[in-house]
This record gives C-alpha cells, sequence and structure tokens, in this order.
C-alpha cells in the first residue's frame, strides 16, 4: 500500500464543531503523525494542522470529512 505525506490545515470557526472535529481524527489516529492546535482569538477561530501519512484515499476521507462540518474548513497540500 503507497502512502503519502500530507497536511491538512483546518480553520475552525464554529467551536461548537470541536467534539465532532476531535471525533473524526480520533478515527483516523492510525494514519496521524502529528497535530498542533492554536486559537486565534482575536479573530474567534482556532486552526489546525495535521500531519498524516497515509494512501491518498484515506487522506480525501479525512479531509473531505472535516470540511463537511459546520464551520470549519480545510485545505491539504501533498508531498
Amino acid at each position: 500500500m503507497d502512502t503519502r505525506v500530507a497536511l491538512i490545515g483546518i480553520v475552525v470557526s464554529d467551536y461548537n464543531s470541536a467534539t465532532k472535529i476531535n471525533a473524526v481524527l480520533h478515527d483516523y489516529g492510525d494514519y496521524i503523525i502529528g497535530r498542533m492546535g492554536i486559537p486565534y482569538r482575536q479573530k474567534s477561530i482556532n486552526i489546525i494542522s495535521v500531519a498524516v501519512d497515509a494512501p491518498n484515499d484515506v487522506i480525501s476521507a479525512l479531509s473531505g470529512k472535516l470540511g463537511q462540518l459546520d464551520g470549519v474548513s480545510t485545505k491539504t497540500i501533498y508531498n
């Protein structure tokens, strides 16, 4: 199984989605290399970066599931 390293950038504008975000990330925990979250209180948003090593379809599914949540937008960059 070929894998790729990718970085998923997540911007959260609805804090109520935090529990759902963590649940999705937990489901894909085997593929996550690491994550970092930064609260940006002046803009009332949170910024999360998640580094993953996974097959393309898994990366797309993870990013897609996160992006479907209310108040959440994602962008993925690949190596």
